[in-house]
């Protein structure tokens, strides 16, 4: 494997009484797609912000192809882009201006601001709204502006911050094929997300984040192969039923959420003969069944005891502003 291009070893960060990051270290192989997989407070937007420079480590190091984001800020600053959830574009300016005003501040040469700002402008659709107000942009158009704006000075790096929150279907798709396409062009990616599909299908390594820590990592095939060939999960009246067909079935070490039992296995379909064959000796009758192959939510599930989208965890950007971020 070539040199790194993101490399982390054992970095802390703290607000206050809070860590938000234990000791994490990965790395990211050039020219790939790398997800950071986690709930809302597991640390991702954390580790960006250090990677970006916007804030310094408490402990342990991180460079970016091999430039210190300490010690080397102003190079890494250079090497990189940035696109997060929200939008850092300027309602009030055109989308050209923007890009303009982009390319000012990242001090291209003057003679290529114009020609590159439409040239993204065109590869990411928006010509026809070129100078129109960004206020009257759709969410879609402004988050493909913004992830145009962070490629004005042609990064061989970039991070993205989970810049799929909040877009329809179509307009995740659309996102997607933008950061293929980056990717295909020779541009390293970090991709923040809560959602597993997206790491799924974007990402040639995960590590999986929970309370600051890297709980597990690998390609996405390699972290599915831990649960086993087979997923069956089976849907009951009621959680009492659920429990009971629980119990009946713990040989298989099943999980049980709320109305729901599953359980996983290699040998899928041998265990499913044996599950039917237990809650029929027991008069249970699932009201749903499936089988299916493993998804990435049930790895997180598996190694967290909950989904990747808890409605309850500390709000990691609350914590930069009321610890100190710099």
């Amino acid at each position: 494997m070539s040199e790194s291009a993101i490399h982390v070893q054992d970095v802390v960060k703290r607000f206050g009484d809070v860590t938000a990051l234990d000791g994490i270290s990965f790395d990211v192989e050039p020219g790939t797609v790398f997800g950071l997989l986690g709930p809302n407070g597991a640390g991702k937007t954390t580790a960006v912000r250090i990677l970006t420079t916007i804030i310094s480590p408490d402990a342990g190091s991180a460079s970016v192809l091999g430039r210190d984001v300490v010690g080397s800020a102003d190079e890494v600053r250079r090497l990189m882009g940035l696109a997060g959830q929200y939008a850092a574009v300027d309602d009030l300016l055109t989308g050209r201006e923007n890009l303009r005003m982009i390319g000012k501040l990242t001090h291209i040469p003057k003679e290529q601001i114009a020609p590159r700002a439409s040239e993204l402008l065109d590869r990411f659709g928006l010509s026809d709204a070129a100078d129109r107000p960004v206020r009257t942009y759709s969410g879609g158009m402004r988050r493909r502006l913004d992830l145009a704006a962070a490629l004005v000075h042609r990064p061989p790096v970039l991070f993205l911050d989970e810049p799929t929150t909040g877009l329809d279907p179509l307009g995740r798709s659309q996102m997607w094929d933008m950061i293929r396409e980056l990717v295909s062009d020779g541009t390293t990616v970090l991709l923040t997300t809560q959602y597993l599909e997206e790491a799924d299908r974007l990402a040639k390594r995960i590590a999986v984040i929970d309370r600051g820590h890297v709980i597990a990592e690998g390609t996405p095939a390699e972290l599915k192969s831990r649960l086993g060939d087979t997923v069956v999960e089976m849907g009951f009246a009621d959680e009492e039923t659920a429990t009971r067909a629980h119990d009946t079935l713990a040989p298989h070490k099943p999980e049980r959420e709320g109305n729901l039992v599953r359980l996983s296995s290699a040998e899928g379909p041998k265990v499913l003969v044996d599950v039917l064959r237990r809650l029929d000796d027991t008069a249970l009758t699932p009201a749903s069944l499936s089988v299916r192959e493993p998804s990435l939510d049930d790895v997180f599930l598996t190694l967290t005891g909950k989904h990747a989208e808890p409605t309850e965890q500390i709000d990691e950007r609350q914590l930069a502003r009321t610890g100190g971020a710099r």
